[in-house]
């Protein structure tokens, strides 16, 4: 079956369907943070929402497209200029499990950083991803980037061989810091793409 998207920029309404995305390409580490953040009967999903609202955050619908295949939202590209999304300065603001992935960040200016690209279930195995991608080197070609980065940890090979298949290299990488309880260990790793 061949699944037919459309692409849109996010909207405020579409926040709580982009806070759930973004712990998808996480690997539910966002859920984590968001957890830590969330005050009294506040659960980690209305904290990375509330997030997701505000237009100065990385993460913010600002920064997205929505993939839709009919009237669901399917999946998602957040991203921008690094230099416009990550403050180094400000580092030991940031949870410690994505200090050295806003490191490897900064690392790219210059490229159009996706930050997020993440699809529900059952939407994966269609393309989607491919799809998202190109919609990232558009972006790269409007804002004058030289290419794309983003950073994948080294448990995802899956994604990992996808970025590859799709002309991304790795050219750095930082230890990752997870929680003792989370499954995976390994790498974070920052991959750029010229544009063609």
């Amino acid at each position: 079956m061949a699944l037919k998207p459309t692409f849109r920029p996010a909207a405020l309404a579409d926040a709580a369907a982009l806070a759930v995305l973004a712990d998808i390409a996480a690997n539910g580490l966002a859920n984590r943070v968001w957890l830590d953040q969330a005050g009294p009967g506040q659960s980690a999903l209305e904290v990375g929402r509330q997030s997701v609202r505000r237009p100065e955050e990385v993460d913010s619908y600002c920064n997205a497209t929505i993939a839709m295949v009919g009237a669901e939202v399917a999946a998602c590209l957040i991203g921008g200029l690094p230099e416009d999304l990550f403050d180094v300065s400000r580092l030991d603001e940031k949870a410690d499990v994505f200090r050295p992935v806003v490191r490897l960040a900064a690392q790219a200016a210059g490229t159009w950083y996706i930050d997020v690209i993440a699809s529900f279930a059952e939407f994966r195995g269609y393309g989607l991803g491919s799809k998202l991608l190109t919609v990232a080197a558009s972006k790269a070609e409007e804002t004058g980037a030289v290419g794309n980065s983003l950073v994948v940890g080294s448990w995802n090979a899956g994604a990992e061989r996808l970025y590859r298949r799709c002309g991304f290299v790795p050219v750095a990488r930082e230890p990752a810091i997870l929680p003792d309880t989370y499954p995976q260990s390994g790498d974070w790793i920052l991959m750029r793409r010229p544009l063609t």
